[in-house]
């Protein structure tokens, strides 16, 4: 058995980003309102002494359009784009700018911050009383339209499934059984930060800062609401009473407390005068009470006031923590002072940020690709590797999410590339028999004129296509690679998962040789050199450097049918750790 099988984890990974392309200075681009990537590098450097001692050099242009083009779009790039990244004699700087600027307009983008929200928000759960379709439309508009994070709370925390127009909001909600532990907890975790889960009973035993009443002033919020089950559709939405309040009794010491609706420790907020027992629809059997003033309704709105600190540092730091690897404040949920971030003034500045530009995800996610620290090497200096990894000295190891794994997959195989070719001549069949039957309809002209062409489908159409073909096998990768959970930048595999790629009918299907995709493409290269050229490029996205164009070719000289023979190097290369990881 050749080196490149035994060793081809260790090596590839030790190799990425050192490929023998030209390295990009330390100083990056000025991209659009520069002076903030600036500010977000001179914070981090600042904050180790010696920073350019430890600190890896910028990546080849090879590691950064991988790296951009997973975070941003979920999947990595076209053989193509590749190729034309890599041959653009344009200054580095400058063409890393204007990718980030293309991946950011894409409809891919939308795909991404689809995905990433849900599993923000929903963590994994089953869709039960809200069809995942619905909520996933949901999702794409606001992703496409790219809502703010905070009107994106306020819609989510108000809905109450009543409306049909408007349900699939609900599902933060309803998915959850409206249980009140369950909600509670995670309001607090998901949009503040804070696991206030243990602090339920009693003040937290282990985090001081955490106090029993910061966990019942969120449960005041929600805590006159119920889940309602219509006696005759048995669908589930939120009716609400217009009266009850939030007491509790410290399991500690019998403390006795009460609390109206509060975010942490800001001011609690009082009812308007004359609500009390006021509603819009009465209680009743089998009626979904609706009062005059809705507590519930409240809730997305304190969340977001500019006074509540924490919900702009939470969301700062988990969008940094997508882009960057880790957060600064790592559990993600569990901010406090006695867990700081690991750099404080730079959370303040990205929290602040956020705010001052309303809460704009799509600007904040192509800042961060153009500092410094989203574009160092993944490979460490020697005896940095602990500094360099805690200070952002160093492009941290990310695994790709199962989405992410998914879509890399299918376009390293060359099975996304045969969907959206016949995606898109379906359009364009569907749009010409569209035009004729249109041209049938009408009055015969009295002189014969050329036909008008149909349009030709766009780029959004073939993508949406796309998706709907592609949408059983992401949905088997996330089955297959998804942890329970929310938000996490911890990585572990399982025995199944090894199965799964090594002797699933999945992949081997897609590595079988057929029209124009990878197997078929490099079973026609005679040449050792082109078949590793073209191997690295769809699947690592970079050249081969020599040593890997050596092991290919004494590869081939292995006995056994050709094209099996490229199979099985495709096959070690998709199960590499430079595949799996987004370094």
């Amino acid at each position: 058995m050749p080196v490149f099988l035994r060793t081809r984890d260790t090596q590839m990974l030790a190799t990425a980003c050192m490929l023998p392309f030209l390295i990009v200075t330390q100083a990056i681009a000025a991209a659009p309102e520069s002076t903030f990537p600036s500010r977000i590098d001179a914070l981090i450097e600042a904050r180790l002494k010696d920073f350019s001692t430890h600190a890896s050099p910028i990546c080849t242009d090879a590691a950064f359009l991988r790296r951009v083009t997973l975070d941003l779009t979920a999947s990595i790039p076209t053989a193509a784009k590749t190729r034309a990244f890599l041959k653009d004699t344009a200054p580095s700087q400058e063409k890393r700018s204007r990718v980030v600027t293309e991946l950011l307009a894409s409809p891919q983008h939308a795909t991404r911050m689809q995905y990433l929200l849900d599993w923000l928000l929903m963590e994994r759960r089953s869709s039960e009383n809200v069809a995942s379709a619905q909520w996933q439309k949901y999702l794409r508009a606001s992703a496409v339209a790219n809502k703010p994070w905070d009107e994106l709370t306020r819609e989510i925390l108000a809905d109450d499934g009543g409306d049909a127009k408007t349900r699939a909001r609900a599902r933060f909600y309803l998915d959850r059984e409206f249980d009140l532990t369950v909600v509670t907890r995670d309001v607090s975790r998901i949009f503040l930060g804070v696991d206030l889960e243990c602090a339920q009973c009693h003040d937290h035993p282990a985090v001081t800062a955490y106090k029993q009443q910061h966990y019942h002033g969120i449960k005041a919020f929600l805590d006159r609401s119920f889940l309602f089950t219509d006696s005759k559709s048995k669908r589930k939405s939120l009716g609400e009473k217009a009266e009850g309040d939030v007491t509790f009794t410290s399991a500690f010491d019998e403390t006795k407390g009460k609390t109206a609706p509060r975010i942490l420790e800001l001011p609690e907020l009082v009812d308007p005068k004359d609500t009390l027992k006021q509603y819009i629809t009465k209680p009743a059997k089998n009626v979904r009470s609706v009062p005059r003033y809705s507590r519930r309704r409240q809730l997305g709105e304190a969340m977001t006031v500019a006074e509540n600190q924490d919900f702009r540092l939470n969301i700062a730091n988990r969008l940094w923590a997508v882009m960057m690897g880790r957060g600064l404040v790592e559990p993600l949920d569990l901010r406090h002072a006695a867990n700081p971030p690991s750099h404080p003034e730079l959370l303040s500045l990205l929290g602040d940020a956020l705010h001052q530009h309303k809460y704009d995800m799509r600007w904040f996610l192509g800042q961060l690709a153009h500092t410094r620290a989203y574009q160092r090497s993944s490979v460490t200096r020697p005896d940095s590797a602990t500094v360099a990894n805690r200070h952002y000295a160093v492009g941290l190891l990310k695994p790709l999410g199962p989405e992410q794994y998914a879509w890399a997959t299918m376009e390293a195989t060359g099975f996304l590339e045969k969907v959206r070719i016949d995606a898109r001549a379906s359009l364009a069949a569907a749009a010409k028999k569209a035009a004729a039957k249109k041209g049938s309809k009408k009055k015969a002209p009295k002189a014969k004129t050329a036909a008008t062409p149909p349009n030709p489908p766009t780029l959004a159409d073939i993508e949406a296509a796309v998706r709907k073909t592609v949408a059983p096998h992401v949905k088997t990768f996330v089955t297959q690679f998804a942890a329970q959970g929310g938000q996490k930048t911890t990585f572990s595999a399982t025995a199944p998962q090894a199965l799964f790629l090594t002797n699933g009918a999945l992949l081997r299907e897609w590595l079988k040789p057929a029209g124009a995709n990878l197997l078929a493409r490099v079973s026609k290269l005679d040449d050792s050199q082109a078949v590793a050229e073209e191997l690295y490029i769809r699947i690592l996205n970079r050249l081969p450097t020599e040593s890997e164009q050596k092991e290919v070719a004494i590869y081939m000289e292995l006995p056994g049918k050709r094209v099996d023979v490229l199979g099985e190097l495709a096959w070690a290369l998709l199960l590499s750790a430079e595949f799996r990881f987004n370094h």
